[in-house]
């Protein structure tokens, strides 16, 4: 019965959303064909340097770079409809399996863009903390340095200032920075309360992210979440998570946005490969129409980097592939892809990075170097820093 309820609610979600999307994609498009002051507006900060960093929580490099794993597509992996998704996600090369996942990452990141941390070419990309969890790893992503004192997922305020709170700081990115994320941790992270930054995560209601004028479809995802049964009481389903991020990208137009995303992990942690390849599978879906969304922007057009990356890597085989910590092997590993104004498409081969030089990454993509003020923090990858832009 449980796992046919996962199956149920996985499905119930996007269908139920997707009704209302499209019951509201005529007002949508009178919005983006009308000529407003607004449009004016942004095409008068069309120079500005913006930045989307988007992380798919326990999402591990070997799918990322092979696809799905055969081994796991079957019953031991907690796959309950083996030939439906072998014809899903199984193809006979790792190139095509990768493609079949994540069509939008291969696509268009890896082609446009930088990947690190494929092996196969020799490229490495590890986490420096030594926990190989979430809220280390999220505040590595995020500082831009390990700190062993953190060492639990545990609901604590994080002393240490994030690059979202230090460009926050900045007059130019006050009220321009945002987090929408969905696991509820994110608030003590990010350090809400000092930072000053919105930061809305878990089942919080998503309505009030953008004005009543704007807010039809994320009045009704609130309905929606209200009714439909939680399986994890700390991590809302994705799909709320993207559908609040990109109308927040639509309405509110911020600077820095920063989405997380978490279905990956918990899945994994289900056992259930099935879901979790699903689950990879729409995030890759979320990240395509998000970056249309940009596209479609005079303000973040041809202007606004996308990073992604996750927080930690998992085991490998039939059951450590559902998990990870410092004791099970190759939890260390992870993977990040850029894509956008200056970043040079080149193949990443012997090349080592690491998760905490994402931190200043983000910052130099607007034209800034955090080590100036946060020296511990690691330097940004050198493709992050955008053409004709002086880092001050």
């Amino acid at each position: 019965m449980a796992n046919k309820l996962s199956n149920l609610l996985a499905s119930l979600v996007v269908f139920a959303s997707s009704l209302i999307a499209s019951s509201l994609v005529a007002e949508e498009e009178l919005t983006n064909h009308t000529i407003t002051a607004e449009t004016v507006a942004e095409q008068s900060t069309h120079a500005q340097r913006n930045v989307l960093l988007v992380t798919l929580d326990g999402l591990r490099w070997q799918e990322v770079f092979s696809g799905a794993d055969e081994r796991l597509v079957d019953d031991g992996g907690g796959v309950k409809d083996v030939a439906a998704t072998s014809e899903r996600f199984l193809r006979p090369t790792a190139q095509a399996r990768r493609e079949a996942l994540m069509p939008f990452l291969w696509s268009e990141i890896a082609r446009q863009g930088v990947m690190f941390g494929n092996p196969a070419d020799n490229c490495s990309a590890k986490v420096t903390n030594e926990q190989h969890f979430s809220y280390p790893g999220y505040s590595e992503i995020l500082c831009g340095f390990a700190d062993p004192r953190i060492d639990s997922n545990a609901k604590e305020y994080n002393n240490n200032v994030t690059v979202l709170e230090w460009l926050h700081r900045r007059p130019e990115f006050a009220g321009r920075v945002a987090a929408i994320c969905s696991w509820d941790v994110f608030p003590f992270i990010i350090n809400d309360r000092r930072s000053g930054i919105p930061v809305n995560a878990g089942w919080h209601s998503i309505a009030n992210l953008v004005d009543e004028n704007h807010n039809g479809e994320l009045r009704q995802l609130d309905a929606l979440a209200d009714q439909i049964p939680r399986l994890w009481p700390n991590v809302r389903y994705d799909y709320f998570t993207f559908r609040a991020a990109q109308s927040v990208l639509q309405h509110n137009r911020p600077r820095v946005l920063y989405v997380s995303l978490g279905e990956t992990d918990d899945w994994a942690h289900e056992g259930r490969y099935d879901l979790y390849l699903d689950a990879a599978r729409r995030n890759d879906e979320y990240l395509r129409e998000l970056w249309q969304t940009i596209q479609n922007s005079p303000q973040y057009r041809d202007s606004t980097t996308l990073i992604v990356t996750t927080d930690h890597g998992r085991g490998d085989g039939r059951e450590q592939w559902k998990s990870h910590s410092k004791t099970i092997p190759g939890c260390n590993a992870i993977w990040v892809a850029m894509l956008g104004p200056g970043i040079q498409h080149q193949k990443q081969s012997d090349k080592q990075v690491t998760q905490s030089q994402i931190a200043a990454t983000v910052a130099a993509c607007v034209g800034y170097d955090l080590l100036k003020d946060q020296p511990q923090a690691a330097p940004p990858l050198t493709q992050s820093i955008p053409a004709k832009v002086v880092v001050p």
